[in-house]
């Protein structure tokens, strides 16, 4: 008989253990360089769902957690962070093996991650509520900070582990507990991450993480009546039913969504480095990123020239295996979404879009069995097309001209999202023109892709609600509670309203 390679399992990680499904179910995931399963992943049901909310609603309200100080609260974090650092090479080498991106890009990612654990263990004991002045005689007023209670975090495929983190840092370190929900095309890295929430310290039932597909185990998740709040990325069709969903349950939302993002080039700028911020606001990552810079707006009188030089370029890059350094772009994370990139490339050509290179899947021998697809970019696109207003999440650029400053910023928001933007020139007016008057969240000047956890993160219009990162956005993870004190030696007349 044949030889199969055996996949390796996980489990899920509720209360502090490693458990199966409820159901003992499982299910494939897949290498997307090999185009076959590596992995089997427990499939989770309502049933695991209720375990792991109410695993975390206990370690809220009863358990070690809520016992802790703020500062010890912070410590824990730093203590995560540093782990994170040891063993970022081994959870980038999981993340790559499920999802296909480049080991140079995620190592780098998982390394920086930890910033996140140890910029918001610093804040944990930095959130101050204040004495405040009152109308009301012998009254002493003071509000508190309080932890808002369990929180479900939906994570999508492209960056389990860095989403994960934007989510879960400033939530422990308000204090509340985390129920986490991977994509079902990602979960091998999220529940590895587990092993270093136990190593670190964290009491049994913090963090959780419940396996499977939305419809089994989302959907619970969100409409679990002890979860206080919801913080979802994903695309903004779902987001849209995440938002319902969480709203009959009055539960509080924070969602970062889809993006068509402008990338925007003057014909002052610095035409090299332009480029060079195009291809890596489009083909890194291959294309499968939220603030992939799919929309190309290029002034009109170096249209021309900066199009053959992007080409040129863009023809350069190295396909094949994500763990080489030397390749630079990947394969496609899953089937499904292969096979949306092409039905998008099918869409352009059908409505006029002058093909400049790519346009197919790759067939490269390097590419193997693989999921790829040929980087693409198109000319002669106009914004009112399908290929330049709906979200591919692929490595498919639009190249669409402008006239003017107003040209380009009319275009540039004329779409239904407000993720990012980026802008190419060397006039500071123009800058700071621009990035006042583009409808996006983050707007990059000669640069692209910077994220930090110093600067909060989001979107305009469909992107999303709610921001990600920085200083503020542990406040996301609280509520704030007013408290009255009398001083008074003499109870008032109840009858009469002071």
């Amino acid at each position: 008989m044949p030889v199969t390679e055996s996949l390796t399992s996980f489990q899920m990680f509720i209360d502090g253990q490693w458990t199966d499904a409820a159901r003992r179910d499982v299910f494939e995931s897949d290498d997307p360089y090999l185009g076959k399963p590596w992995a089997l992943i427990p499939r989770g049901t309502a049933a695991d769902v209720d375990r792991a909310v109410r695993a975390a609603h206990r370690a809220l309200t009863t358990g070690e957690w809520p016992k802790l100080t703020a500062s010890k609260r912070g410590a824990l974090l730093r203590r995560f962070g540093d782990l994170i650092t040891e063993r970022s090479a081994h959870l980038a080498a999981i993340e790559v093996r499920d999802n296909g991106k480049l080991y140079a890009e995620m190592s780098a990612q998982c390394a920086y991650m930890a910033q996140w654990y140890h910029y918001y263990g610093g804040l944990a004991d930095k959130v101050e509520g204040a004495v405040l002045p009152t109308d009301k005689p012998d009254t002493f007023n003071f509000t508190r900070y309080e932890p808002l209670g369990v929180i479900a975090a939906i994570v999508p495929w492209n960056s389990p582990l860095l989403l994960t983190t934007w989510k879960l840092a400033p939530a422990l370190a308000a204090g509340c507990t985390v129920v986490i929900k991977p994509s079902e095309f990602t979960s091998a890295s999220t529940l590895e991450f587990m092993k270093l929430i136990v190593e670190a310290g964290f009491p049994p039932g913090v963090v959780n993480v419940v396996t499977g597909f939305g419809a089994d185990v989302g959907s619970p998740l969100v409409e679990h009546p002890l979860v206080a709040k919801v913080a979802f990325t994903g695309s903004d069709v779902t987001g849209a039913r995440v938002y319902e969903a969480a709203a009959r349950g009055m539960k509080h939302v924070s969602m970062e969504l889809g993006g068509k993002s402008p990338n925007i080039v003057f014909a002052d700028a610095d035409l090299d480095n332009a480029m060079k911020g195009v291809i890596s606001g489009i083909f890194a990552a291959t294309g499968q990123t939220c603030i992939a810079g799919s929309r190309l707006l290029v002034q009109e009188s170096i249209h021309d020239q900066f199009l053959e030089k992007l080409v040129a370029f863009a023809k350069t890059a190295r396909m094949g295996n994500p763990m080489d350094q030397a390749t630079q772009i990947g394969p496609v994370t899953n089937i499904p979404q292969l096979e949306k990139i092409l039905k998008y490339i099918d869409i352009a050509k059908g409505e006029g879009a002058k093909t400049e290179m790519g346009g197919a899947r790759a067939s490269r021998p390097e590419c193997g069995n693989g999921w790829f697809v040929e980087p693409t970019i198109f000319s002669g696109v106009r914004n009112s097309m399908r290929i330049a207003q709906e979200e591919v999440f692929g490595p498919v650029l639009s190249v669409i001209p402008f006239k003017d400053d107003e040209d380009a910023i009319a275009i540039a928001n004329d779409v239904i999202y407000g993720l990012a933007a980026g802008v190419w020139t060397q006039n500071i007016r123009r800058a700071l023109v621009m990035s006042e008057k583009l409808q996006a969240g983050t707007v990059w000047v000669n640069t692209y892709r910077a994220v930090s956890y110093l600067s909060p993160f989001g979107g305009y219009k469909r992107s999303g609600l709610g921001r990600e990162s920085g200083q503020e956005m542990i406040k996301e993870y609280m509520q704030v509670k007013s408290v009255w004190i009398s001083t008074a030696t003499d109870v008032p007349n109840p009858f009469i309203q002071r």
